[in-house]
């Protein structure tokens, strides 16, 4: 027994030896940095929406360039194609006489997009009554009450769904076991759901697989596997901005290497207006302990938030940003309290929980991290927040336990988090 718990260690030891030395090339990657070529259309867009006249009831053009500009949306990362596909949805779904349950899930999946979860629910729940696409609107209904928090109705979703050789099935079956904390059953799943991926030779659905998986690896210190998934991913798509980001997110983590992190963002950047882009930036920034650049990257950010057509999709990031500046604790507690109201799950209430520490009530946190987060999710940041919370009331032993988890979670919380852990 002791043979085989040695050669256990030893391969353990190898595998976590091999993972550090692991390093990018740039060669890899460095093709799909150059100056995109991406369009604002599409020989599709073009042949749907030359069908559409202002007095037109072609719903299925309505429905096909709403897709196209969703891709747009993607691509770009600019709010206004959301914005068009969710008025061409709306436009097919006043004028449609059938299929009226397909728009009504389009519609929905526009507005999980743009974090309008309870207005999604609702439309899900009007397909669903609707008796077309039972399965369809089956797993959509999955997807909300996951992202409301609502999870033992989540369960009896997945539940009704279960297909092991369906592709839908099995990456909402591996969301599940993430939620629940049981990683490499999600990643098992994931992996069946990239090879059914890959026999249907379904370009959407092999690009969402590589990434999904490519996220799992990560998550699990799997850095070599996560890296040539998101290659992988940039293969069939060269202008994934997601793919390209968790590049340089390995690159920074994992090699420390900031200045070629910054490089592969600032290439994004050209092709891909994401506020999400520029918090990775300031991140960067603060890392190279370059301070101008780092205000000037939060800055692009407050100015593309301002923006209303985002609505509610920034407010965690905004919250983040605020317990950032000492001295907008209470914007974040009152834009935290709004985000709880639109999606109550673990995560939100912690940031909640986290805006009362910083105002100086660590009571209330305690309690709101007591009764909504904890045991409830498995987030890195969740936990760092809330051994935080833990020590500010004196519970120091608890703060013990969950440091040791953070350090374990060192590449997906980043390296300016190394000190604030060591000084829990």
């Amino acid at each position: 027994m002791k043979k085989i718990i040695t050669l256990i260690g030893l391969v353990l030891l190898t595998s976590c030896s091999k993972e550090k030395e692991f390093k990018t090339d740039a060669s890899d990657y460095n093709k799909y940095l150059t100056d995109s070529n991406f369009e604002n259309t599409s020989k599709y867009y073009r042949l749907w929406n030359g069908k559409i006249k202002s007095d037109s009831s072609q719903t299925l053009a309505l429905g096909n360039v709403a897709k196209e500009y969703g891709r747009f949306f993607k691509t770009s990362g600019e709010i206004t194609y959301l914005k068009r596909a969710e008025r061409a949805l709306k436009k097919a779904l006043n004028e449609a006489s059938i299929g009226k349950s397909g728009y009504l899930r389009a519609l929905a999946r526009n507005y999980i997009a743009q974090h309008r979860f309870q207005e999604a629910l609702e439309l899900a729940q009007r397909a669903r009554e609707m008796g077309s696409g039972v399965y369809a609107s089956q797993s959509l209904l999955f997807d909300l009450h996951m992202e409301l928090g609502n999870y033992t109705t989540a369960s009896k979703y997945l539940d009704s769904i279960q297909n092991n050789s369906n592709f839908g099935y099995l990456i909402r079956v591996a969301k599940w076991n993430d939620h629940i904390g049981d990683l490499q059953t999600a990643i098992r799943f994931m992996e069946k759901a990239k090879s059914k991926a890959d026999s249907s030779k379904n370009p959407g659905l092999r690009l969402w697989a590589y990434t999904n998986l490519a996220d799992f690896y990560g998550h699990d210190g799997r850095i070599d596997d996560a890296y040539q998934h998101y290659l992988m991913a940039l293969e069939l798509d060269p202008n994934n901005a997601y793919a390209k980001k968790g590049i340089a997110w390995i690159v920074f983590s994992h090699e420390r290497n900031a200045k070629e992190a910054l490089r592969i963002i600032e290439a994004v950047k050209k092709t891909n207006n994401s506020p999400d882009l520029d918090l990775f930036k300031a991140e960067i920034a603060e890392y190279l302990d370059n301070e101008t650049l780092k205000i000037n990257a939060l800055q692009a950010f407050q100015a593309k938030t301002q923006n209303k057509a985002y609505g509610e999709m920034y407010n965690t990031h905004k919250v983040e940003n605020y317990l950032g500046n000492g001295d907008m604790a209470n914007k974040a507690l009152n834009m935290a309290n709004r985000e709880v109201t639109n999606r109550p799950t673990p995560e939100t209430y912690d940031l909640l929980a986290y805006s009362h520490l910083k105002s100086g009530n660590q009571a209330k946190a305690l309690e709101l991290m007591e009764a909504h987060v904890s045991g409830k999710t498995f987030e890195p940041m969740a936990q760092f927040h809330m051994a935080q919370i833990y020590k500010a009331n004196g519970y120091l032993n608890k703060v013990e336990a969950l440091k040791k988890e953070l350090e374990e979670a060192a590449f997906e919380l980043g390296p300016n988090m190394e000190k604030a852990i060591q000084d829990l």
